[in-house]
């Protein structure tokens, strides 16, 4: 079910999740923090939540959730990336879909929390960001958070500009509730 129609496919040709992987693996080796994501979803979790890591990539957020004792679910459109997530945590859920079709898989709406870190929402095909965010929005528990984190210029994002802007996802929040 991979997408070849969203800009992370575009960028690594969808069979960079050993690359992916490997530079993480390095970047930890070398004592950087690689956890600042989970450990920041972790501060606004309650013990014992299920969360949706939405574009989980290698699966490097979702496992250190589940390390803290959360419930966790990925989902991605690369294989390649899921076959990284599914190597280091096996036990885990790892679906391959595309984002825009999160709301079809399946998964009850009882998350606690959706996160979209690492760039994923301005790396979603183009046209596809505001029904992305609904999705999401449309599988969480009332009251449920939606985290993403990404960047808005050429040092944070693998892209010459941000196809996004955040006025653009406040509204897209907006409009799922």
């Amino acid at each position: 079910m991979q997408d070849h129609g969203n800009r992370w496919t575009e960028l690594t040709g969808g069979d960079g999740g050993a690359r992916y992987a490997a530079r993480f693996a390095a970047l930890a080796d070398s004592g950087a923090d690689v956890h600042g994501e989970a450990r920041f979803c972790a501060g606004l979790l309650e013990p014992a939540s299920r969360v949706l890591d939405a574009g989980c990539g290698t699966g490097r957020v979702a496992v250190r959730l589940a390390e803290l004792g959360h419930t966790c679910v990925g989902v991605d459109a690369d294989p390649s990336m899921l076959a990284e997530a599914r190597r280091l945590a096996p036990q885990m859920t790892w679906l391959e879909a595309d984002l825009a079709k999160a709301a079809d898989l399946g998964l009850e709406p009882d998350f606690d929390m959706a996160v979209a870190a690492g760039n994923v929402i301005p790396l979603l095909a183009p046209g596809t960001e505001p029904g992305v965010v609904a999705a999401l929005a449309s599988l969480l528990r009332p009251g449920g958070l939606l985290v993403a984190g990404f960047g808005l210029d050429s040092d944070h994002l693998p892209l010459a500009e941000a196809p996004v802007s955040l006025a653009h996802y406040d509204a897209w929040c907006d409009r799922a509730g």
